[in-house]
């Protein structure tokens, strides 16, 4: 029997196994088998994530994380959850595999994932021309004419990122303003190759074997163009991973997981969550890996009582 599962390997899954392995709990992580290290492992330079004055690139802070929770006895499982029970005081975590793990609570920290444009053939073109990474793809498009969709963070710093390759990169954006802050912005309006397409958004996607453009559709008069290009890259946000909790765990209006104020407490005893999947708003590497230490500590908390109320005597029960 174990103390704690944690379910996820970004930020917030590897800061509440640092934790939770330092106060003695010996964590078990299930990493995932495709997707170790979350949303960052497809970021480039990490330049907000406190103690890294000279930016930091994404896969090193999360193997550097992974490293540290390692140093104090996490263990680490390279498999998916397929399964969970919840109900009991003993909960159970269902792998890829068929093995079943077994601990006195779980931390969920299963993050988001990248959001679809919903037109035909995204899924068939997907890793032939139509991508949700620079970091793993923008080298194939060196001296192309590409695109990204989007009006985030997550669009500028791509769009900046493959500039770096590509010889010209449309900022695809179905409002008239960005949402992204205004650093990431200019960095993307000073850029010479990056030219940005106001109220359009993806219609349909062109090609056969693989992408060779797209038709465009005016978000305001509704009229449509096409527009020739060697790759596009949707950067339109993410949706919380959810899935495995949406009969057990209450959720948000959001679709996050819903948790008791500021603390990491789910609906269920003894299941806590931490990370972007219970934040729709700050999203942020350092605002999950905050919210996996609440995660640790309150499962710590969590399991201390019980021990206490089952260590403790009739006679002080009924005082």
């Amino acid at each position: 029997m174990r103390d704690v599962i944690i379910i996820g390997s970004g930020p917030a899954g590897w800061t509440a196994a640092i934790y939770a392995a330092r106060a003695n709990l010996s964590p078990v992580v299930v990493a995932s088998q495709v997707e170790v290290g979350g949303e960052l492992m497809n970021t480039t330079e990490v330049e907000n994530f406190p103690g890294f004055p000279e930016a930091v690139m994404g896969p090193d802070l999360m193997a550097k994380m992974q490293q540290q929770a390692e140093r104090f006895g996490a263990e680490v499982v390279y498999d998916d959850a397929t399964a969970l029970d919840l109900a009991g005081d003993v909960k159970s975590v269902t792998l890829g595999s068929g093995e079943t793990l077994e601990a006195r609570t779980v931390i969920f920290a299963t993050g988001s994932a990248y959001r679809k444009l919903g037109v035909p053939r995204e899924d068939e073109l997907s890793g032939h021309g139509v991508s949700w990474c620079a970091t793993c793809d923008g080298f194939f498009f060196r001296d192309k004419t590409i695109a990204v969709v989007g009006g985030g963070d997550s669009a500028m710093e791509e769009a900046t990122f493959l500039t770096k390759f590509a010889s010209k990169v449309y900022l695809i954006h179905r409002r008239d303003e960005f949402r992204a802050s205004k650093i990431m912005q200019q960095r993307a309006f000073d850029n010479d190759k990056i030219e940005v397409v106001w109220n359009t958004e993806i219609a349909e996607l062109q090609g056969a074997s693989g992408l060779t453009g797209v038709v465009l559709r005016d978000t305001v008069t509704g009229e449509t163009r096409e527009l020739a290009l060697d790759g596009l890259f949707v950067a339109i946000g993410n949706d919380p991973r959810t899935h495995l909790v949406h009969d057990t765990l209450d959720l948000t209006v959001d679709g996050t997981i819903a948790v008791d104020g500021r603390s990491s407490r789910t609906s269920v005893p003894g299941v806590f969550a931490a990370g972007d999947v219970i934040d729709p708003s700050y999203r942020q590497a350092v605002t999950a890996a905050a919210s996996g230490t609440v995660a640790a500590l309150d499962a710590e908390h969590y399991l201390a009582a019980l021990d206490d109320a089952t260590h403790a005597t009739p006679e002080a029960v009924t005082a």
